[in-house]
């Protein structure tokens, strides 16, 4: 007896499968047979992936600068699993996991390498703020919630530390198994190259389409040449959306020459939520349609992909043994306008609705879903 089957659910590939779940793990894929205690059908009216994963967000409710709900930013908008990049660091980590304890949706972190986390916005200027006795301290306490470390080098995080701060945050890493490193690049210095050299396989650019003159793309349009090696290296590229890291012209530009992203993110708070240019995965996923990629490629990078770089496993995959973690979601076909942080505008022929979540076998309908009254499963 299976919990839950969903029937004729169709795929990102416009393929149809029945799904069944049970004791909080996907059973069975395919052609089901067998009874549930619960079904529900799809019948090939809405689309079903794993659950998506939003890999870059702000949801420590006490931070003073970037802060929200995990729920208000997860579930409510098909979002499955959160991770937190680095809003807090080893002073606030456990005060942060008990907090999210009662969320239905699954919040991990990113621990930033300074203990205050993000309190103000210049946490790297004090390199006594890099605490490695701390970070191991909590990474030793909370193995299952804290999945990286976190290293935001821009100017005005790092003041007049340059490159430094980035030495210490791969010692770390390599002091600690080799655990996944997310480095945000935003205004110089220190300079792109000086960032992307130090990087090894397995490392995450964050804001990686960002319109700032420190960009990946050299003022003719080009690929800078240490993004390409770094690339080359095996390190990976998201999104980070947020208030000012995401540009049209500079994700058209590096996705028309096949640089894609291996994961999109929001890099959400309150405020990018509730007034935009964010809003929520849904809406920065369907931006990516408007600069050349595909349905299928868009959901990879909030599942499989996005599962492998954080090392999320058990999640991003439709596979009996995997999480029970899935996302039901519609593909409007209307027009609808879109900005970047930059400004720019562009006229969007479709977007992703998310309709409902599924959280360890939990059926959730999202807050779109709730105002859908075609959406009655």
């Amino acid at each position: 007896m299976f919990d839950l089957i969903i029937r004729r659910a169709r795929l990102s590939d416009e393929s149809l499968i029945d799904i069944a779940l049970r004791d909080g793990k996907i059973a069975a894929v395919g052609a089901v047979a067998g009874e549930a205690k619960q079904q529900r059908d799809l019948a090939g009216r809405y689309y079903l992936s794993a659950g998506w994963i939003d890999s870059h967000v702000h949801c420590y409710p006490k931070s003073p600068i970037y802060h929200d709900e995990a729920d208000a930013i997860g579930v409510s908008s098909g979002v499955t699993t959160v991770v937190d990049a680095g809003s807090t660091g080893a002073d606030d980590i456990d005060d942060f996991y008990q907090l999210t304890r009662g969320a239905t949706t699954q919040v991990y972190a990113l621990l930033n390498i300074a203990r205050t986390g993000i309190v103000t916005q210049n946490e790297l200027a004090d390199m006594n703020q890099i605490d490695k006795v701390g970070v191991r301290a909590a990474l030793q306490r909370l193995p299952g919630f804290i999945v990286g470390i976190k290293a935001r080098i821009s100017s005005s995080v790092v003041g007049e530390n340059g490159i430094k701060p980035l030495v210490r945050a791969k010692e770390i890493q390599q002091e600690n198994g080799g655990l996944p490193l997310m480095v945000h690049i935003g205004n110089n210095p220190p300079n792109l190259d000086e960032i992307a050299d130090l990087l090894t396989s397995g490392d995450i650019i964050t804001h990686c389409y960002n319109g700032k003159p420190n960009r990946i793309l050299t003022p003719a349009g080009q690929l800078r040449a240490a993004i390409s090696r770094a690339i080359q290296r095996g390190v990976r590229l998201d999104v980070g959306h947020g208030s000012a890291s995401f540009s049209f012209a500079v994700a058209r530009a590096a996705i028309a020459r096949g640089i894609l992203p291996d994961s999109i993110s929001s890099d959400i708070y309150c405020r990018n939520r509730i007034s935009g240019p964010v809003h929520n995965l849904a809406h920065v996923m369907s931006k990516f349609f408007s600069v050349g990629m595909t349905l299928p490629q868009v959901i990879d990078c909030v599942t499989g992909k996005a599962a492998q770089g954080l090392r999320l496993t058990g999640k991003g995959r439709l596979e009996p043994g995997f999480d029970a973690d899935l996302t039901i979601f519609t593909v409007k076909q209307e027009n609808r306008p879109f900005v970047d942080s930059e400004g720019e505008g562009v006229q969007g022929e479709k977007h992703l609705v998310p309709l409902a979540a599924v959280v360890a076998g939990q059926w959730v309908v999202t807050d779109e879903g709730k105002g859908n009254h075609d959406f009655d499963l």
